[in-house]
């Protein structure tokens, strides 16, 4: 590979973590589409809008502004040469502003007369999934639930719908009640909980269809101010069946050092279940890897000379 493309490939730039909050809000988007977009965990994001990592590969800062839909120079630092001066002082008149006051407040009274009625509240809290790329027959994968605008701790509950064939075996808290057979699993956190994230590890039906794609569904009902809502859980909803292992996000048979930086955040993320680290490396440190049907693991390869 030239040097100067390596160079370009591997280099970092600073970016705005305010700036790209403000974006991401002001487009109304979550943090999760913006995850899936970049390619990164949904912790990442909030790391670089929180400043904890206030330098980026240059390719992540490229498909982070391509999620925003701005120019990669809207989220880089900027010089302090090309801060924006404070603002001039506004020369309007006092009569001018009271006039505006006024009409801005008789815009809400009318629009409060015309309404008559007390909005619904929004929902008490919803949620976000998240799911790896692929998954292969027979292995096991990570799942998390994060639960959102949860600020009152009340009780809540969680139904996962899961593949039919496939078996959840192991979560963190333990579901409520769990049917294999049919692919259902329930949560209860309650009241004055303040867990923000559900997590399973789900066992692919070892005789799934290579290269087909799968759904999960799922919906958290809670209650607020009196009114019972029940929201579908938002998130990705498709996983796609392949000997690709969860931690190799574009497929190609191997780990590279940033997929298994993200690796390191979900394991970190999935705590309470049980994700072998050791097995993960030993795939990473080996370049490749393949499916083994006959022990039923990911194993390291070397690759083709």
């Amino acid at each position: 590979m030239n040097q100067d493309k390596f160079d370009e490939k591997n280099s970092t730039v600073c970016v705005d973590s305010s700036e790209v909050k403000r974006i991401r809000e002001g487009l109304q988007l979550t943090q999760l589409y913006v995850s899936k977009v970049v390619g990164v965990t949904t912790d990442t994001i909030s790391r670089w809008e929180n400043n904890r990592y206030p330098t980026i590969r240059r390719q992540n800062a490229l498909k982070l502004a391509e999620a925003l839909d701005v120019p990669l120079a809207d989220i880089l630092q900027k010089p302090a040469a090309e801060v924006s001066p404070p603002a001039e002082k506004s020369t309007k008149s006092p009569v001018v502003w009271v006039g505006i006051t006024t009409v801005a407040l008789l815009l809400l009274v009318v629009t409060f007369l015309y309404l008559g009625r007390t909005p619904i509240p929004p929902a008490a809290v919803t949620a976000d999934r998240i799911l790896p790329g692929f998954a292969g027959p027979g292995s096991v994968v990570p799942v998390q639930v994060v639960l959102t605008h949860r600020t009152d701790n009340s009780g809540v509950i969680l139904r996962e719908y899961f593949p039919k064939g496939w078996k959840i075996i192991e979560a963190n808290p333990p579901a409520s009640s769990l049917d294999n057979v049919s692919g259902v699993a329930r949560w209860i956190v309650k009241a004055g909980d303040d867990s923000d994230r559900i997590v399973y590890l789900v066992q692919v039906d070892s005789l799934a269809k290579p290269e087909s794609e799968v759904g999960f569904q799922g919906e958290i009902v809670a209650s607020k101010q009196g009114t019972q809502f029940a929201v579908p859980v938002q998130g990705k909803n498709k996983i796609v069946v392949a000997p690709v292992h969860w931690a190799d996000t574009n497929g190609d048979g191997r780990i590279d050092d940033g997929e298994m930086l993200e690796a390191s955040f979900t394991i970190e993320d999935m705590a309470g279940v049980h994700i072998d680290w050791n097995d993960v490396e030993k795939l990473w440190a080996a370049g490749s890897y393949a499916w083994n049907k006959k022990q039923g693991k990911f194993l390291p390869t070397t690759k083709a000379q």
